[in-house]
């Protein structure tokens, strides 16, 4: 007798990828996606062609280890604010999805936005949702070939565009666009545009929801920043379920409002049905929604089966104008009031900033010394940083101790947001001061404008 057969099952530990065709949808959420489109891509591309005070407005020059804001100049020395800065953007993304969920993955996120873009391109060249599903069933033809070449080859244009812009904000855009024509382009700024190009090909032509799905954090540890009070994209299921087709010989009274017709699947970017709940995957892009609608509008019943709302607002009937006062809860007036403090912190240190930096180096090589006449002679390097657009004459004072004075040229000229280092000999005369070391300060003074003046301390060391 034969030994029983044994039935062997395979566990896939990655499920292969399924072709995700969206749907163009018309609506109230697909024109506020679109304007985001606009208005982020206006100024993406835009700020590297403005110019203020005669240079490109907004420019990370790391070779002269200089930022430019527009009338700002930031150095090394300000990395607080960069810090201040990226503080501020994660207390936002905090507030909004604590608010309004991922409404900026939906919106304003670069993987939507080019995502968009891309399949904007997509639709243009190849056609609808069907079409597009058609041609990628058909086998290769002149017309495939050609229409896929095309699409590839815009893609490939808007990308190197894309990368090119990115490379404008480290190099100035009039020069890499000279470099570029003439094709003199550096091995760097070459490797980021091709990188940051192929990245921008790859993830919004190719990867696409993945990048959300996979390999986007925020997907992941969103659920710790919600409560039953977070506006999400939600389905009514009390009134949408029992969901059923309307056909000649069906009880429509004993179904709800859902037809199922999937127009919320076909539409969704990440392939998900929201009929089944939240899920991780749904970036809130409403798309959902406004099809949803058009087809409520098509069938005579009211609008907002799907529809922005809270988890509390589902299950006790909420109205909107609850919904908005529930907004006001304390983890979103905590979130607002740091939000704020650091805001207004941030911008008054920035608008408040001195203009003039003064940095002293005492040399560390020649202790305080003996010179003609009995004088004591201490030597330092001044470091010396003007952070104006406009060039000043410095003039350089020291006091602290009886008789201090300087033994070398006290003025200096400084070009605009340039920086320099000043060799200065400062000495006192013989029996003035204490042994050892004496705090002493260094003044620094704009002759032309007497808002400019910094001071900072030192130490003059007497023999003993």
């Amino acid at each position: 007798m034969g030994e029983p057969a044994v039935k062997v099952s395979v566990i896939r530990m990655y499920e292969a990828r399924q072709e995700i065709y969206p749907r163009e949808i018309k609506g109230t959420y697909a024109n506020l996606r679109w304007l985001c489109v606009f208005l982020t891509q206006l100024v993406f591309y835009g700020l590297p062609w403005m110019s203020w005070n005669g240079r490109q407005a907004v420019l990370f020059d790391l070779a002269a280890r200089k930022f430019y804001l527009f009338g700002i100049v930031l150095w090394p020395q300000d990395f607080i604010y960069l810090a201040l800065l990226l503080i501020v953007c994660a207390y936002s993304l905090f507030l909004f999805t604590a608010v309004a969920g991922r409404v900026w993955c939906g919106y304003s996120c670069p993987q939507t936005v080019y995502t968009e873009i891309f399949m904007w391109i997509e639709r243009k060249i190849e056609g609808s949702r069907s079409a597009r599903m058609r041609l990628d069933k058909q086998p290769w033809s002149a017309e495939k070939v050609a229409r896929k070449s095309a699409k590839h080859l815009a893609w490939g244009l808007v990308a190197l565009w894309t990368g090119f812009t990115f490379v404008s904000y480290f190099t100035p855009a009039h020069t890499l666009g000279s470099e570029v024509l003439t094709m003199t382009l550096g091995p760097w700024e070459s490797f980021w545009i091709l990188f940051y190009g192929f990245a921008t090909y790859g993830n919004a032509g190719w990867m696409r929801e993945q990048v959300c799905k996979y390999m986007c954090p925020y997907a992941r540890f969103q659920s710790s920043m919600f409560d039953r009070d977070t506006l999400i994209v939600t389905y009514d299921q009390k009134r949408g379920e029992p969901r059923g087709a309307r056909g000649r010989h069906v009880n429509k009274a004993a179904l709800g409002d859902c037809i199922d017709c999937s127009m919320c699947v076909q539409v969704c970017p990440t392939g998900i049905d929201i009929r089944n709940g939240l899920q991780s995957d749904c970036i809130g892009c409403a798309a959902c929604v406004d099809a949803c609608n058009m087809v409520m509008d098509k069938t005579g019943a009211p609008r907002g089966l799907i529809r922005y709302a809270t988890e509390n607002a589902m299950e006790k009937g909420l109205g909107s104008a609850d919904i908005r006062k529930r907004v006001l809860r304390p983890r979103v007036l905590i979130y607002s009031a740091i939000l704020m403090l650091i805001v207004g912190m941030s911008f008054a240190s920035l608008i408040g900033r001195d203009l003039v930096k003064l940095d002293v180096i005492r040399d560390r090589g020649s202790m305080g010394r003996e010179v003609e006449d009995g004088m004591i002679e201490n030597v330092y390097r001044l470091q010396i940083m003007n952070t104006d657009e406009r060039p000043h004459r410095y003039r350089i004072s020291v006091k602290g101790i009886d008789s201090i004075a300087l033994a070398t040229e006290d003025e200096v000229l400084l070009e605009p947001t340039a920086s320099r280092a000043v060799p200065v000999r400062v000495r006192i005369a013989h029996g003035k001061g204490e042994k050892g070391s004496n705090k002493i300060w260094f003044e620094l003074k704009a002759e032309d404008d007497e808002r400019l003046r910094v001071e900072e301390q030192a130490v003059f060391i007497v023999p003993r």
